[in-house]
């Protein structure tokens, strides 16, 4: 079995004084991807860099202390390759990894937050044309796919704690649903949803706002997406709620 692990950490260098050191040496997942890094390599030290039995690979955004993405892979699990998404606006904010494996392909993304009044709803969408279209070449050319990381989207009303409250709110605008809908259509199936169709109250994101967290107001934004002819090898799709240390939680797979 793989377990492969995404987590948005909302800055490595404050995830790194909350315990995550700790959480990644007892957890020892196989694959984990990063999203929202907000460094550069040279920010960080050595512990981070080269943690003992993984080989890390950074992708921070041009702008210091902003976006970015990384993915710690364990020895013995080496990738045939590792590149950006060759989109200039795209890379110049770190948002696109695809690493390829023997047997799939990961595509490692911090999607963008399309903000109040939809200031960015137009380069989110373009984004979400863009890695669909790397996902679709990939499986066109007889590769699995996982698309993971933090999509800043919640797809379905069970998806978020109040969704009527939050319809005109970035996250939950029509547009960003449909943009997700449209994803799915093009064969690529949402691994926990699929295997957990109506579980509720299952959250990957809570404000730091009144408390959300403890009051479990939150939404589910983080997701594993893998090609139709790849589900049957996800033998599980999970949320690690009770992993603190960002305003985002671990979400996971494992594959056989």
């Amino acid at each position: 079995m793989t377990t492969i692990l995404s987590w948005n950490v909302n800055g490595m260098r404050a995830v790194l004084k909350n315990g995550f050191m700790e959480w990644f040496e007892a957890t020892q997942p196989d694959i984990l991807c990063i999203q929202e890094s907000r460094a550069l390599p040279t920010d960080l030290d050595e512990t981070i860099l080269r943690p003992p039995g993984y080989t890390a690979h950074f992708n921070p955004a041009k702008k210091k202390g902003y976006s970015g993405t990384a993915t710690f892979i364990k020895d013995g699990l080496t990738p045939l390759s590792v590149s950006n998404s060759g989109v200039e606006r795209f890379d110049d904010e770190g948002r696109i990894q695809v690493l390829e494996f023997e047997q799939f392909t990961i595509l490692n993304g911090y999607w963008p937050n399309s903000q109040a009044k939809r200031a960015r709803i137009d380069y989110k969408l373009d984004y979400c044309k863009t890695k669909t279209r790397i996902a679709n070449k990939l499986v066109k050319a007889g590769k699995n796919v996982i698309l993971c990381g933090d999509m800043n989207i919640a797809h379905h009303e069970i998806d978020l704690a109040r969704p009527k409250d939050n319809e005109n709110n970035a996250g939950y605008y029509i547009e960003e649903r449909e943009a997700m809908t449209r994803i799915l259509g093009h064969g690529y199936i949402d691994t926990f949803r699929h295997l957990h169709p109506e579980e509720a109250d299952q959250y990957s994101w809570w404000s730091y706002r009144t408390r959300a967290r403890a009051r479990n107001i939150g939404w589910r934004i983080d997701y594993h997406l893998v090609n139709e002819a790849f589900m049957p090898r996800v033998t599980d799709a999970f949320i690690l709620q009770d992993v603190m240390g960002s305003d985002h939680c671990p979400v996971g797979i494992t594959v056989e």
